[in-house]
């Protein structure tokens, strides 16, 4: 299932500075990790979907660098999000 709409306004109303902020990096990690958590029971009923698992795994990629900046940016931020967003396990 993709994100949708409404999924996004939701993150961007969660997360951002306002109800249309979906630039931040907060919000573009709660985004992709929507979206990475709708693609994965896809792949457990697709396990030869190679060009889509390549798809996956620049998401994954492109949400471990706005981590990593939020990381640098502002901790407690980092340490909030990862717990609300449950990314580690």
């Amino acid at each position: 299932m993709p994100v949708t709409k409404a999924i996004t306004e939701a993150a961007s109303a969660k997360f951002g500075k306002n109800a249309d902020d979906t630039g931040s990096a907060e919000v573009q990690i709660a985004i992709l990790t929507a979206n990475i958590n709708s693609l994965t029971p896809h792949f457990e009923k697709n396990p030869k979907d190679h060009h889509g698992r390549r798809g996956l795994l620049k998401m994954v990629g492109k949400r471990r660098s706005l981590l990593d900046y939020l990381a640098k940016k502002d901790v407690k931020k980092y340490r909030t999000l990862i717990a609300e967003l449950n990314i580690r396990k």
